[in-house]
């Protein structure tokens, strides 16, 4: 784990991530909102690209929650079912449309603590949603942004918890609501888990990392 990097390099780092991506967008595609929810719960554990493959299909005939519990189980899990754990995401949807439609009129709620009460919506799904869908600087702490968070000293902490308050703490106001997607794509695609690609890396200059791959 690195130290925590202070105020003006971190303003450096994400003003070079703005110049290059001022909109960055998440990489789940939906239609709606509920969509979203459904697209970010079935991502635990799988890829972006994996996810989309399987919910065109599925966003196709159902992108209500309506729709979707008239697919019924069987329906949905046949659309899914090239997604990793797809039989309990089968039921967590299913168990969550109806929720959403007994409890929420059908409408997906955009409070923290009102996402987080539905089947298979932990923290971080709660997050993704309210940034994309609401704007909210909300901090997604998955697994690209906690390796790259530690590793560059932007963000470091122990756990989950630990890296979404560096976060919150440490990060420019101005930066805070891109600030997942830019910590998602870099760790994606340049801050990667194995042999990072430091000699490409628009930040290498700034960056903590000992061992940087060059």
């Amino acid at each position: 784990m690195a130290k925590q990097l202070d105020y003006h390099t971190i303003r450096d780092i994400f003003a070079r991530f703005q110049a290059v991506a001022p909109e960055p967008k998440g990489e789940l595609e939906h239609v709606n909102v509920y969509t979203l929810v459904v697209a970010v719960v079935l991502s635990a554990q799988a890829t972006d690209a994996g996810v989309n493959k399987a919910t065109r299909g599925l966003f196709g005939v159902a992108d209500t929650p309506q729709k979707m519990l008239a697919l019924g189980l069987d329906g949905v899990t046949d659309h899914i079912k090239t997604i990793g754990l797809f039989r309990q995401k089968a039921k967590n949807i299913m168990k969550m449309s109806q929720i959403l439609v007994d409890d929420f009129g059908g409408e997906v709620p955009n409070s923290r603590a009102a996402l987080q009460s539905l089947p298979g919506v932990g923290r971080k799904t709660a997050n993704v949603v309210l940034n994309m869908w609401w704007g909210q600087p909300a901090q997604a702490v998955d697994t690209h942004i906690f390796r790259f968070g530690n590793r560059s000293g932007v963000a470091p902490g122990k756990d989950v918890d630990q890296v979404e308050r560096a976060i919150e703490d440490h990060i420019p106001a101005d930066f805070q609501l891109h600030a997942h997607h830019w910590m998602i794509l870099h760790g994606r695609y340049v801050c990667v888990a194995r042999k990072p690609k430091c000699g490409v890396c628009l930040i290498r200059d700034l960056c903590l990392f000992e061992e940087k791959n060059l």
